[in-house]
C-alpha cells in the first residue's frame, strides 16, 4: 500500500529531474526511464503518475513557468508607478533564474516542441498572452498604444532572452539593458 502524501513528493521529484534531464541532452530526447532514474524511482511509477514523457515535459514546464511568474510577482511587489511595473516585468524576464542551463534547455525544448505538439503550443500562447496582457496593463496609462508596445517589449523579451541563452558574449545584464533602453525609446518617443 502506497504510503499517504507521497504522491505529490514524487511528482515533484519527477519534474525536477525532468528539468534535469533535459538539461543535460539540451533536447526532449529524453526517457521516461531516465527521468525515472534521475528521481529515484521505476519507469512504471513515472508513467502512473503523469502517462507520458510529453506529460511530464509539461508538468516541468508549468513548473518555470510558475517559478518565473514568482519573479515576476516578486519584482511587481516593489514597483510604485506604472512605468517602474514594466521596467519590473522586463528585469523579472532576465532575472538569473531563468537562465540556469537546465531551464534554458527547457525553454528552448518548449519552443521547438510547440511547433507540432498542440498541449505544447497552447501552454507557450499561455505564457505569452500573460506576458502581453502584464506588459499592455503597465503601459496603458503611459502609452497611446500599449497594446503595440507590449506586443513590441514581449517580442523583445523573448528575442533577447533567446540571444543571451545561446551567446557566450551577450550577458543576461546586457540584453536586460537592451530592452530597458527600447522601453524607455517607446515611451519617450513624440506621439
Amino acid at each position: 500500500m502506497p504510503k499517504v502524501g507521497m504522491e505529490p513528493l514524487r511528482r515533484a521529484s519527477l519534474v525536477q529531474a525532468t528539468i534535469a534531464e533535459i538539461g543535460r541532452a539540451q533536447s526532449l530526447d529524453v526517457t521516461v526511464g531516465q527521468i525515472a532514474k534521475t528521481a529515484g524511482m521505476s519507469t512504471a511509477l513515472a508513467h502512473h503518475y503523469f502517462g507520458g514523457k510529453n506529460q511530464i515535459f509539461l508538468a516541468a514546464m508549468r513548473y518555470i513557468l510558475n517559478e518565473y511568474g514568482a519573479q515576476v510577482r516578486l519584482h511587481l511587489s516593489g514597483a510604485t508607478t506604472s512605468r517602474a511595473r514594466a521596467e519590473a516585468i522586463i528585469i523579472a524576464s532576465f532575472d538569473q533564474t531563468c537562465f540556469a542551463p537546465a531551464t534554458v534547455s527547457a525553454w528552448m525544448t518548449l519552443y521547438s516542441a510547440a511547433r507540432t505538439q498542440p498541449e505544447t503550443a497552447r501552454l507557450l500562447t499561455i505564457y505569452q498572452s500573460r506576458l502581453r496582457s502584464n506588459l499592455t496593463h503597465a503601459l496603458r496609462p503611459l502609452s497611446a498604444t500599449p497594446q503595440a508596445h507590449a506586443d513590441v517589449v514581449a517580442a523583445l523579451i523573448d528575442g533577447l532572452y533567446l540571444r543571451a541563452a545561446l551567446s557566450d558574449s551577450d550577458s543576461r545584464e546586457a540584453v536586460c539593458q537592451a530592452a530597458l533602453d527600447t522601453l524607455s525609446h517607446l515611451l519617450d518617443a513624440p506621439t
